[in-house]
């Protein structure tokens, strides 16, 4: 008998309520992405379920209008007769000492299926979902879903449980689905804790053949069998140039065959950049800066564009005599943009004294770094991760340098230390 093709939309890291920059329209951004993409490719394009791979919400802890947003979006799909299945993610995972969390609030009302397996005597245990509780669905388009929760450090060891429980199952639908909110290796710099491929692979023995990971904002895709879809907008400006957008997936005899799509509501964005030589006064680089946003090749209508201003190289000045507020507001004037975000990446050199050549920044990095291990080793508590902490103390002096904000070093430390992603 022929397998009957079943088409889904793989979606993960909606983040509504994301506040990082205190603009509402930003804030927006995000649950505007969320509804067009289900719109376009869901409703309007019908498939037989949707997949959200964690991190739906920003926050542990959310505002009425952000569960609303998310009520509209759900609904909306339920009016269509399109199932949501879901699982929590670091981002929106209950708080510690907590029973509950806003994804089982939403499917205990009914608007999508929060897919959780028991602990058990033998470690994890799924069971068919049945009144609003389950580790497992099988749908009728041939296909059995399964879910999981965040396991961050824990995650080989689960792994592990996890497949030992999918072939405990009784027999099902071959096709096999499992929600996982992890990072693997080597996709993007500096996140600790990702999985090695290995680490996954008893899950394909086990019989997932279409493992829906969450987590990375970035889009990526392992064998033929992982898939992992990135965020559906930037979270921040170093995610601007990844890929991103859910996997629209469909899947009938042999392998599934997943699409990215990226034709849905997105803010713009621009980066102006200037190169310093040393030798300007601040009012020389703010003319500079300008001239280049007035030439800056912005789109014309839709939102307007998030645009970042870097400023590298050397100047001969120090950094507060360079009005970066006002030089912001002029170039926002200028460009229509909804941000501007300033970086101030440049050496700023002395009076009378010479830059550091490269060699000697490196040397002095060198010291820092082991003078950091050094007083770290000496600690029994964090002798272990002494190069690791030492690395991670390093891009937190180079963070606050940047003056930037307290929310995203918090985010950086918390997933140094829990493996998240910022």
């Amino acid at each position: 008998m022929a397998t009957s093709t079943c088409t889904f939309l793989h979606l993960a890291d909606v983040h509504l309520g994301y506040d990082r920059y205190n603009s509402p329209e930003r804030s927006k951004d995000f649950f505007l992405a969320f509804r067009d993409v289900v719109r376009r490719h869901a409703i309007q394009n019908p498939v037989d379920f949707v997949l959200i791979a964690g991190d739906l919400f920003e926050h542990r802890q959310i505002q009425p209008g952000v569960l609303n947003q998310a009520q509209i979006v759900l609904r909306e799909l339920k009016q269509a007769g399109i199932p949501v299945l879901a699982i929590e993610g670091n981002h929106d995972s209950r708080p510690y000492g907590v029973k509950t969390s806003w994804l089982r609030y939403l499917a205990d009302h009914g608007d999508l299926i929060l897919l959780e397996p028991e602990a058990g005597e033998e470690g994890l245990e799924l069971r068919p979902w049945s009144g609003g509780r389950g580790g497992y669905l099988d749908l009728p388009c041939g296909v059995r879903v399964i879910g999981s929760q965040w396991y961050g450090s824990a995650a080989p060891k689960s792994i592990e449980q996890l497949a030992a429980a999918i072939r405990r199952l009784p027999p099902g639908p071959e096709r096999v689905v499992l929600m996982f909110h992890h990072g693997l290796e080597g996709q993007i710099a500096r996140y600790q804790g990702a999985l090695r491929y290995r680490d996954l692979l008893p899950l394909r023995e086990a019989g997932v053949g279409y493992l829906a990971l969450g987590h990375i904002h970035k889009s990526y895709t392992e064998e033929g069998w992982i898939f992992n879809p990135g965020s559906l907008e930037a979270n921040s400006t170093a995610e601007w140039d990844f890929p991103r957008g859910a996997y629209r997936v469909r899947w009938g005899e042999g392998p599934p065959q997943a699409e990215l799509v990226q034709d849905y509501y997105r803010r713009p964005h621009r980066r102006i950049s200037l190169e310093a030589k040393g030798r300007e006064t601040p009012e020389e680089i703010a003319a500079a800066a300008i001239a280049l946003a007035k030439g800056s090749d912005l789109p014309e209508g839709g939102p307007a564009p998030m645009v970042e201003f870097r400023l590298a190289g050397q100047v001969g000045f120090a950094k507060h005599e360079l009005d970066s507020r006002a030089l912001q507001q002029q170039i926002q004037q200028l460009t229509g943009a909804l941000l501007v975000l300033f970086r101030f990446e440049a050496t700023t050199l002395e009076i009378g004294s010479a830059a550091l050549s490269l060699e000697e920044e490196g040397r002095r990095l060198q010291i820092e770094e082991k003078i950091y291990r050094e007083l770290l080793s000496s600690h029994a508590h964090y002798r272990k991760r002494s190069e690791e902490l030492a690395r991670l103390l390093l891009d937190l002096k180079e963070k606050i340098l940047e003056e930037q904000g307290e929310a995203e070093v918090y985010a950086h430390l918390s997933g140094a230390f829990l493996g998240e992603e910022d």
